[in-house]
């Protein structure tokens, strides 16, 4: 088992910035491709950012590529999201997760039924 509890999330203005942390315990880190989702009101969740166990291999959704970023700190057991240029659009619940088997494939980190564990997810709201 995988515990991940999200942090960092908050009220910003659209052009803000805000970096997500998400902390995992229960098993060695380094075994998991970390990876960021969002879900807004009404809407489906959806794939941000994934990076793989060794920070090496980063994906990203089209629509936050050049303004927002993955990494990981191994040695904390910490997987990041540094986001800059935030939209209104932006808003919603992010969650962190977390998966075993790896790929190279960005369809594979892309789809919720890939991941293994989940955070409980921190809330960001952008305003206009």
């Amino acid at each position: 088992q995988v515990q991940l509890v999200e942090s960092g999330g908050g009220l910003v203005q659209a052009g803000g910035s805000l970096r997500l942390s998400c902390a995992a315990s229960g098993r060695t880190f380094t075994y998991y491709a970390m990876g960021w989702f969002r879900q807004a009101p009404g809407k489906e969740r959806e794939f941000v950012a994934a990076i793989s166990w060794s920070g090496g291999s980063t994906y990203y959704e089209d629509f936050v590529k050049g303004r927002f970023t993955i990494s990981r700190d191994n040695a904390k057991d910490t997987v990041y999201l540094q986001m800059n240029s935030l939209k209104p659009g932006d808003t919603a619940v992010y969650y962190c997760a977390a998966v075993g088997p790896h790929s190279t494939d960005k369809y594979y980190y892309a789809n919720p039924l890939s991941w293994e564990y989940w955070g409980q997810g921190t809330q960001v709201t952008v305003s206009s």
